[in-house]
C-alpha cells in the first residue's frame, strides 16, 4: 500500500513538473514572440521611448530613456498588431495591462513614427502570424461608464458632467489655488502656476477694459475664479453660468466667503437658455468654447451678439486645431473618455463664424506655449499626488487625466493645436478699445 502511494505521489510530481515545463515553455515562447513583434514595429525607431516586456526585459530604447512603456500582458501586443490602433494601447494602459514610467508626454512621439514608417505586406503578414500565436487580452471592462460616452456635439449637461463632476477634491490636487482650469499667462517658464494664473485673470479683465459698475457675463465660469477676481479688483457685477453642479456649489461657497453675494451670482444654466432681454456691457467665455461644436457656432455667437450692449466687448478664449477636428486615435480617445462633445476648429473658421454673426475682430492673440507650461505644471502636480488622486476618484480617472493632459501638452508643443483669445465688438460701433495696446502691459 505504501509503495502504491509512493508511485502515485511520484506520478503527481512528474505531472506537476511536466505541466510546469509546458507553462514555462509557453511563457518563454510568448516572450520571444513579444520581442519579435516590438522589434518588427519599432526596429528602426531611435526616439526617447523604451519598451519592456512583462519579464522586465527591455527590448527597445536606451537604458536611461526618459519614458518607458512596460507591457504586462502578451494580449496587448496581439491587439496592437491585429487592430493597428493606438487607442487599444491607451485602453490597456487604463486597465493596468500597460504602465508608463517617466515622462509620459514623450510617448506621443511614437505616433509620427508609426504613421511614417513603411511596412511591406510580407512583414505585415509575418507580424499578424506572430500576433495570432499570443493569447487574447482578458475581457476586462473599465470600472466607470466613461467608455460608453457618445459624441453628439449637443453641449448637454450630461457631457459636461462627464468631465467636470469628477469631484472638486480631485481637481484641487493639481490646479492652482484659484482653481483655474484653462491656460495660464506666463512671464517665463520659471514662473509659478499660481502667479501665472493670477496674471491671466487680470490680463483678461484688462483686455475687456472693465470699469466699476459694469455688468459682465461669464459663460462657462468654472469654479468662479474670474468672476470673483473681476468683482473684487474691478468693481463689476458678474453673472456666471455653468453646467457643472460641482462647480456651481464650489463657486457659491467662495462667493459667500468673500462677501460678494451682491456682486456675483452663479447659476446652473445652459447658454442657450439665457434671457435675451438681459444685456451686458462685457461678455467672456474661457475654456468653454471647445464644447460648443462647430455646427453650433452660429447659435452660440448669435446669442452673445443679442445680449451684448452697443459699445460692448466680447472675449472668447478657446482651443483650436490647425486642421480642424480630424478623426485620429487621439481625438477619438478624447471624445470617448474625456470630452464627449469636444470639437476644435481652425482659428480662421472661428473668426469667420464671429464675423458672420456681425462682430468686428479687434484683437487676436495666440497663447499656445502658455498652455504647454500650464499642462506640464498640472501633470507634475497630479503625479506628485497620485495616491490622493486615486483615493478621491479612481485609478482609472488618474490614468485618464495623466494620459489626456500629457497628450495635449505634446500636441500644443508640437503645434497642431493652439489656443487663442479673440476680442470682438459690434460691427460699425465706435472703436471700443484704445488705439494702442499699451494699457494691457502696464
Amino acid at each position: 500500500m505504501l509503495r502504491k502511494n509512493k508511485l502515485v505521489s511520484n506520478y503527481n510530481l512528474h505531472a506537476f513538473d511536466s505541466a510546469y515545463e509546458i507553462i514555462n515553455s509557453q511563457h518563454s515562447s510568448e516572450i520571444e514572440i513579444g520581442k519579435r513583434i516590438i522589434i518588427g514595429i519599432l526596429g528602426t525607431y531611435r526616439g526617447k521611448v523604451a519598451f519592456k516586456l512583462w519579464n522586465g526585459e527591455q527590448v527597445i530604447g536606451h537604458p536611461n530613456t526618459e519614458c518607458c512603456v512596460v507591457i504586462h500582458e502578451a494580449g496587448v501586443l496581439r491587439e496592437l498588431i491585429l487592430y493597428r490602433s493606438l487607442s487599444r494601447l491607451a485602453e490597456a494602459y487604463l486597465e493596468g495591462e500597460v504602465s508608463v514610467e517617466g515622462r509620459i508626454e514623450t510617448l506621443f512621439e511614437l505616433e509620427n513614427h508609426l504613421q511614417t514608417q513603411g511596412v511591406s505586406w510580407r512583414k505585415k503578414l509575418h507580424l499578424i502570424t506572430l500576433a495570432l500565436q499570443l493569447p487574447p487580452r482578458r475581457n476586462r471592462k473599465l470600472k466607470s461608464n466613461r467608455k460608453h460616452a457618445r459624441t453628439t456635439h449637443k453641449n448637454s449637461r450630461e457631457s459636461i458632467r462627464h468631465h467636470y463632476d469628477v469631484g472638486n477634491a480631485f481637481y484641487r490636487l493639481w490646479l492652482d489655488p484659484e482653481m483655474v482650469y484653462s491656460c495660464a499667462y506666463f512671464r517665463d517658464e520659471r514662473q509659478s502656476l499660481a502667479q501665472a494664473q493670477r496674471d491671466k485673470l487680470d490680463y483678461l479683465c484688462r483686455k475687456l477694459r472693465l470699469q466699476s459698475g459694469q455688468y459682465l457675463l461669464d459663460i462657462g465660469c468654472g469654479w468662479g475664479a474670474l468672476a470673483i477676481h473681476a468683482a473684487k479688483k474691478y468693481g463689476v457685477h458678474v453673472y456666471g453660468i455653468t453646467l457643472s453642479q460641482e462647480q456651481q456649489i464650489y463657486a457659491q461657497e467662495r462667493i459667500q466667503a468673500e462677501g460678494l453675494e451682491r456682486q456675483v451670482r452663479i447659476d446652473l444654466l445652459d447658454y442657450r437658455e439665457l434671457p435675451r432681454q438681459e444685456k451686458y456691457d462685457r461678455v467672456i467665455s474661457v475654456g468653454m468654447f471647445e464644447h460648443v461644436g462647430i455646427k453650433n457656432y452660429p447659435i452660440y455667437f448669435g446669442i452673445v451678439k443679442q445680449i451684448l450692449k452697443p459699445g460692448g466687448l466680447f472675449l472668447n478664449h478657446g482651443i483650436t486645431s490647425e486642421t480642424g477636428w480630424r478623426r485620429t486615435p487621439f481625438t477619438r480617445f478624447i471624445n470617448r473618455y474625456i470630452f464627449p462633445d469636444g470639437e476644435l476648429a481652425r482659428i480662421s473658421d472661428v473668426a469667420h463664424a464671429m464675423e458672420d454673426c456681425g462682430f468686428e475682430i479687434l484683437d487676436v492673440e495666440g497663447l499656445r506655449c502658455h498652455y504647454v507650461y500650464t499642462l506640464r505644471h498640472w501633470i507634475q502636480a497630479l503625479e506628485e499626488n497620485k495616491d490622493q488622486a486615486i483615493q478621491c476618484s479612481s485609478a482609472e480617472t488618474y490614468h485618464l487625466w495623466r494620459l489626456y493632459m500629457s497628450g495635449s501638452a505634446y500636441y500644443f508643443n508640437e503645434g497642431s493645436i493652439g489656443v487663442y483669445q479673440l476680442l470682438v465688438g459690434h460691427r460699425h460701433d465706435p472703436l471700443p478699445v484704445p488705439l494702442r495696446r499699451d494699457d494691457l502691459y502696464r
